[in-house]
């Protein structure tokens, strides 16, 4: 079974709180066991990882270099700033999706660049939830 690590970025976890107008009512915690449940239907080990720290995702990552298959990763803000998340990807050499519950490009100007993009396999936005298991559809391609 292939192992794929979801790693999610800043506020996260706050989903179902924050900007409901944005990331709608439903809970980080209901999404993350809807997430597994996906992985585990198509045959996916799956681990999430959350944290509003930068060197704990960066951390995370490395860890990623033999110890999974693949990356889903909602970097949140970081996305559009972390040079040193864009670094930490590059490091790793297993396939990384990133993905964003919102449509990042029809947001804030400042969203709508990605400096994590261009070391990723692939970018999915805008479809909420369902953006992750969409992710999960693409590995299956992948790897």
């Amino acid at each position: 079974m292939k192992k794929v690590l979801v790693i999610l970025g800043p506020n996260l976890n706050m989903v179902g709180i924050r900007e409901k107008g944005v990331y709608g009512n439903e809970t980080s915690d209901s999404i993350n066991e809807q997430i597994l449940s996906y992985a585990k239907e198509n045959e996916f080990e799956c681990e999430i990882y959350q944290s509003n720290h930068e060197g704990d995702l960066i951390d995370k990552i490395h860890s990623a270099r033999d110890n999974f298959d693949a990356v889903i990763i909602n970097a949140g803000a970081l996305t559009h700033y972390s040079y040193a998340l864009r670094d930490a990807i590059a490091c790793i050499d297993v396939p990384f999706v990133e993905v964003h519950m919102s449509n990042i490009h029809s947001r804030e100007e400042f969203r709508h660049i990605s400096v994590i993009a261009p070391v990723c396999k692939g970018q999915i936005a805008g479809f909420g939830k369902f953006s992750y298991f969409l992710a999960f559809d693409a590995l299956k391609e992948m790897i």
